[in-house]
């Protein structure tokens, strides 16, 4: 099975780029709900983040208060690295338990974090979706409702715009209309395609 990473930053379009592949009959898997459930209620990794950082890290209904823990995490790195070392082990093993069960000719790993963890060592080829970073500000702080401060800040702490689209073996250029990205998207699944059937000739 060959599986192809999808990445961008915060407000780039990256979910889009995913559900367009999806429109297409791809498989997507999303990372970010796979951390959602490693950390759900009464989960093991759930436990150890209250333990850890007291129980008003959680809400009433007894699930995480994310937007809590992301205050401390940005704001700590020493906590950051704390929560990276819990989680991500329990969410490769997940990721890869689920990637093994596809069937059609190739996958996606939808991640925010492909690049800056070892989660990239899962895919043969890295897809970026890019928008420049004044697009990308205002998107994501009309999204998510909050300051282009806050959103400048985020952007600061993720893997610089220049390093993630060296590492791309595709880029899908988000600074226009769905449709645009659309249109991509149908262009780079044709390629992928080819590729995951030229592999599979070959380990005929």
């Amino acid at each position: 099975m060959y599986v192809f990473g999808l990445t961008g930053g915060i407000g780039s379009g990256k979910s889009a780029a995913a559900e367009a592949f999806r429109a297409l009959g791809v498989d997507v898997l999303d990372a970010d709900k796979v951390a959602r459930d490693v950390v759900g209620i009464g989960s093991d990794a759930l436990k150890q983040i209250s333990q850890h950082f007291g129980s008003n890290i959680l809400n009433s209904d007894q699930s995480l208060n994310r937007a809590r823990l992301r205050t401390i995490i940005f704001t700590t790195p020493d906590e950051k690295k704390w929560l990276e070392k819990l989680l991500h082990p329990l969410i490769r093993n997940n990721i890869e338990v689920q990637l093994s069960k596809g069937l059609k000719p190739y996958q996606i790993l939808e991640s925010p974090l492909l690049l800056e963890t070892n989660q990239a060592d899962l895919v043969q080829k890295i897809i970026v979706v890019d928008v420049d970073k004044d697009i990308q500000i205002e998107r994501a702080s009309q999204r998510d409702g909050v300051t282009r401060g806050d959103i400048t800040a985020i952007i600061d702490s993720q893997m610089p715009r220049a390093q993630r689209l060296r590492r791309a073996d595709f880029i899908i250029n988000n600074n226009g209309a769905p449709a645009d990205l659309k249109r991509q998207v149908l262009d780079i699944h044709h390629q992928l395609v080819a590729i995951a059937q030229a592999e599979t000739k070959n380990n005929a």
